[in-house]
């Protein structure tokens, strides 16, 4: 199996779990405003790691209210995605979004420190 038909694969599971997510009645997963950031699904298609992130909640709560929807998720995704076997999920917070601003801080405290030095050494040329 070629990999861009894991890609297609995997694009289209996003796509349709952001719609499913919408329509899941568990108030963990309703109120939490989860976004599927991405998919990667196994070479045999057994297995899917959900990358997500949430707004609101507590993430062990999420976690155990979309583990508790998976059954029903899955079977939506069966009906949906026209796939052989419908992989199992495992549900992962997606770090990145934190990790990006984590150095987004770290960037523009670098940006005002070489600034207040730049300050520091003309005020110095300037006596």
């Amino acid at each position: 199996m070629p990999g861009y038909r894991r890609a297609r694969i995997n694009d289209a599971m996003q796509a349709e779990l952001s719609v499913i997510f919408r329509e899941v009645k568990d108030p963990r997963i309703k109120e939490a405003f989860l976004t599927v950031t991405a998919c990667d699904v196994t070479p045999d298609l057994k297995f899917a790691k959900i990358y997500f992130s949430h707004m609101h909640g507590e993430e062990k709560e999420i976690v155990r209210g979309l583990r508790a929807a998976s059954p029903y998720i899955r079977r939506r995704l069966a009906e949906s995605l026209n796939l052989r076997i419908t992989p199992e999920l495992t549900f992962v917070r997606d770090e990145s979004m934190a990790h990006g601003a984590k150095i987004a801080t770290l960037l523009n405290q670098i940006e005002r420190e070489n600034k207040a030095r730049e300050a520091a050494d003309e005020d110095s040329d300037a006596e």
